[in-house]
């Protein structure tokens, strides 16, 4: 299985910087067996049915881009370099791994600046990041990395502009509840309030797990046999209330669908040790490919996504390859908007 089994053209002008206004008037591709219908996110309702479920990620993207000054006494006077760090995760004892532009520039046990309210110390390195240690923590730390910390938009939108003060809605959904994640559950973001209530009243169930989507969801797979690659880890918990939700559906013959690559990673990782779905807690590095097995999933919403990708992987899997080739053709001759700020699909096997 080689990296070129999943590439594609994507021409440039269908990468979206900016989400749909409202949300759910976003396009939606719902791919039913063989048959591809163009329609609307607010239209989502028409696809589901009574006693079906979707598996919302309730993560929090936190104002993981931080811009500040280190200073540097020397002989020659005082220095200063602009110092970016984008956060990556907590670790034990207090401290934050992080990215660091440009690390050459930053001593360990040097401090760096980024407001009145904040600052971080650099107390190690290791493999190519910083370990900081901040001034703050608690609510106290979370209150002024909102004052000054950007949204960590993802590499091909960031490349295109700077995030700014709309990011901060834009890029988190309207149930975000458990801060963590560095990167949004996107497919996620195309719901608002109006849709919500229709899909409920309808008696679409929904139940809530927590994945921490990190920044290696952005990593290129660098191995011409993708079987070989190595996926990065994130954090994730299905409750014992949510598995029990996700069980009873199953057992009364609805349809679990998870909203998003990442809630699907989660609740088929949960099912690995028995085929159901357990309670789980813990940093999965579940890789799915074309041969994986489905435990608990029976479709999929998610947005499209990135040529030679482990999520065009982890689609090619649910549907075929051939039918997801199929269904990206369309896609982009339709001129639907790609990845975190694009369109999304509905995924029927």
């Amino acid at each position: 299985m080689k990296l070129s089994d999943f590439d594609f053209d994507l021409p440039e002008a269908l990468i979206a910087t900016r989400p749909a206004q409202p949300r759910s008037s976003a396009r939606l591709l719902v791919a039913e067996g063989e048959r591809i219908t163009d329609a609307v996110v607010s239209d989502l309702g028409n696809w589901l049915r009574p006693g079906d479920r979707l598996v919302l990620n309730d993560t929090k993207v936190i104002p993981a881009r931080l811009f500040g000054t280190r200073s540097r006494q020397s002989a020659q006077g005082l220095t200063q370099a602009q110092i970016e760090v984008t956060l990556l995760e907590p670790r034990a004892g207090g401290l934050w791994a992080a990215l660091v532009k440009p690390l050459k520039k930053l001593r360990e046990g040097e401090t760096v600046v980024f407001s009145d309210a904040l600052s971080a110390t650099l107390e190690a390195r290791e493999e190519g990041q910083g370990l900081f240690r901040f001034n703050l923590a608690g609510e106290d730390f979370d209150a002024a990395l909102a004052e000054a910390g950007a949204m960590p938009l993802p590499p091909y939108i960031a490349a295109k502009r700077a995030a700014d003060a709309r990011d901060k809605q834009d890029y988190q959904t309207v149930w975000a509840k458990h801060s963590g994640a560095v990167a949004a559950p996107t497919a996620s973001l195309h719901f608002d309030a109006p849709l919500l209530a229709a899909l409920r009243e309808r008696g679409v169930a929904f139940t809530h797990v927590t994945l921490h989507v990190g920044a290696g969801t952005f990593l290129p797979v660098k191995v011409d046999d993708v079987t070989t690659h190595k996926m990065h880890g994130e954090w994730g918990e299905v409750s014992a209330a949510a598995a029990a939700e996700i069980a009873a559906t199953k057992a009364a013959g609805g349809r679990v669908i998870p909203v998003g690559t990442t809630a699907l990673r989660l609740i088929e990782t949960a099912a690995r040790e028995t085929g159901a779905i357990a309670p789980w807690t813990g940093v999965t590095e579940i890789f799915i490919y074309p041969g994986f097995e489905f435990r608990v999933t029976d479709a999929l919403m998610t947005n499209f996504h990135l040529p030679k990708s482990t999520l065009m992987m982890l689609v090619s899997a649910l549907m075929g390859q051939e039918r997801i080739k199929r269904i990206y053709a369309h896609a982009v001759a339709e001129r639907y908007r790609f990845f975190s700020y694009g369109d999304s699909s509905l995924l029927l096997p």
